[in-house]
């Protein structure tokens, strides 16, 4: 499918987070060693925050690892706060509208899965978006259709509880389209101060999803190491597969989780699908 990473902490140059580790992002989309396929080639996007409230973007179509204005422009560019993503496509084009991360105002999203069988329920889907959203919709892929999806049940004043009730929609719908298992992924979304990344699938067998351990039990483990006795406290990686193989660095989020990201404590809680129709009769019932 796809690979992923979001970075939040100290400023970092996107060109150290992107190329430096041993297995990087941009090596993972040649040799990734635990996604669906080991080349992810069909263009790339990264998403930063800088001086400005919106976060900037840079789609390209080229494969990561064959870009130089990636690493000319992330040679100059630190940022706090960085949401990157390789693309495998699951079947809608390579144009640089359908790729990762997706923004809306403040918002950043990115998706590594697939809602199933979407051509066959993809009208179903994009109904249900509210008309005042649907005109920022650029894509077509399922990623931003779920994207625009948590955005109409609430994104904004409750990532968790949307995220819950966009991807209920989805199960709904595809089983009523006889579709056996139709939301499969790891989603990370970010306001520019906390992120949520979450792992579900509706097979209860989702695509991996590691974090990175906090910085001062890293110290301890590994005092001579410079990258982490320079690293911010606050500093946090999620990734689709580690970037590197240093033993106790790296674990695993749970299935059916939802990681939370912000200054101070982190939280890890448990995440299932609500649907829509369920949650919002239950209110005004």
């Amino acid at each position: 499918m796809c690979r992923w990473l979001a970075y939040s902490g100290a400023p970092v140059s996107i060109e150290r987070l992107l190329y430096s580790p041993v297995h990087s992002l941009i090596d993972q989309s040649l040799s990734s060693t635990l996604g669906a396929e080991t080349t992810n080639g069909d263009g790339f996007g990264v998403g930063w925050y800088g001086d400005e409230v919106e976060p900037a973007i840079y789609h390209c179509i080229e494969p990561a690892w064959n870009d130089r204005n990636l690493r000319e422009i992330g040679r100059h560019v630190k940022s706090r706060l960085v949401f990157a993503h390789i693309r495998a496509s699951s079947g809608s084009p390579v144009q640089q509208t359908n790729c990762h991360p997706f923004r809306y105002e403040k918002w950043l999203w990115m998706h590594n899965g697939v809602v199933r069988d979407f051509e066959s329920v993809k009208r179903d889907l994009m109904v249900e978006i509210d008309p005042i959203l649907y005109r920022y919709l650029e894509g077509s892929t399922d990623s931003e259709t779920v994207f625009f999806l948590a955005l109409t049940y609430g994104l904004l004043d409750d990532p968790p509880g949307a995220v819950a009730r966009a991807i209920g929609h989805v199960e709904d719908v595809g089983r009523r389209h006889g579709v056996q298992h139709p939301f499969q992924g790891t989603i990370a979304t970010t306001d520019g101060e906390s992120t949520w990344a979450f792992r579900y699938s509706s097979e209860r067998r989702s695509r991996t999803l590691y974090f990175s351990t906090a910085i001062d039990s890293l110290r301890r483990l590994y005092p001579d190491n410079e990258v982490f006795r320079d690293a911010d406290d606050e500093t946090r990686l999620v990734v689709s597969e580690p970037l590197s193989s240093l033993e106790g660095a790296w674990n695993e989020l749970p299935e059916s989780s939802c990681g939370i990201v912000r200054p101070g404590a982190d939280v890890l809680l448990p995440f299932a699908p609500v649907s829509p129709r369920r949650s919002m009769a239950a209110v005004s019932s």
